[in-house]
């Protein structure tokens, strides 16, 4: 009797959007009309061109935010595939702190509940951290399901990434705030019925046939 093979894993390579000039300086949140610079077209392009080589992606899933979009756009183009929207890899709504300046969010009494305590934070007029968690969780799960046993691209936002590596790796949400991902960046996740295996994170150059992705 033959042993049966292991079921493939469902690998999601968590993609951040490109530098917008608000990168750094602005907290946008959801807010809309905030569109790709330069610089940062060029780190989506790059991300493109590393995705390109890979031969078994699927499908290319974005949040609906522009920055989000133009971005899985340039990665769609360069594999000839459609863009997919996915309302779960949406942004953490920041509610009241929309728009707000990175320094003056520094000088808020919130703020240090934010770095310290992300478990416990409620965005005024938005959500918590716990909930964009679940719900970046919860996408993710539902694109696994769809797509099972391939490689999919997910186009999203920094803390929802963070996030999702935290969950994968079993880290607290206390501690996401520890995990990096910079714009355009790649982040990805191996998920079998055996369990989930985080490949790389924060990954911005080389190849990533090193990962097992091919």
């Amino acid at each position: 009797m033959k042993a049966k093979r292991p079921l493939p894993s469902t690998v999601v390579l968590l993609v951040r959007h490109g530098l917008t000039p608000t990168t750094g300086v602005k907290l946008p949140g959801r807010a809309a009309g905030l569109h790709l610079s330069d610089e940062g077209r060029k780190q989506a392009e790059n991300a493109a061109e590393r995705i390109a080589k890979i031969d078994k992606v699927v499908a290319i899933y974005s949040s609906p935010l522009e920055r989000a979009r133009e971005t899985a756009g340039i990665i769609a183009k360069a594999r000839h595939q459609a863009v997919r929207i996915e309302r779960g890899l949406l942004e953490l709504n920041i509610g009241k702190f929309t728009g707000m300046a990175l320094k003056d969010a520094h000088k808020t009494d919130e703020w240090k509940a934010i770095q310290q305590h992300p478990s416990g934070f409620h965005f005024p007029g938005g959500e918590s951290f716990t909930e964009m968690q679940t719900r970046i969780t919860s996408a993710i799960d539902r694109i696994v399901a769809r797509h099972a046993g391939h490689i999919v691209v997910a186009v999203s936002h920094a803390d929802p990434i963070k996030a999702a590596v935290a969950h994968a790796l079993g880290t607290p949400l206390d501690l996401f705030q520890r995990i990096m991902i910079g714009t355009a960046s790649i982040s990805a996740i191996a998920y079998r019925p055996s369990g989930v295996a985080v490949l790389t994170v924060n990954s911005s150059a080389g190849d990533l046939s090193a990962f097992g992705l091919k």
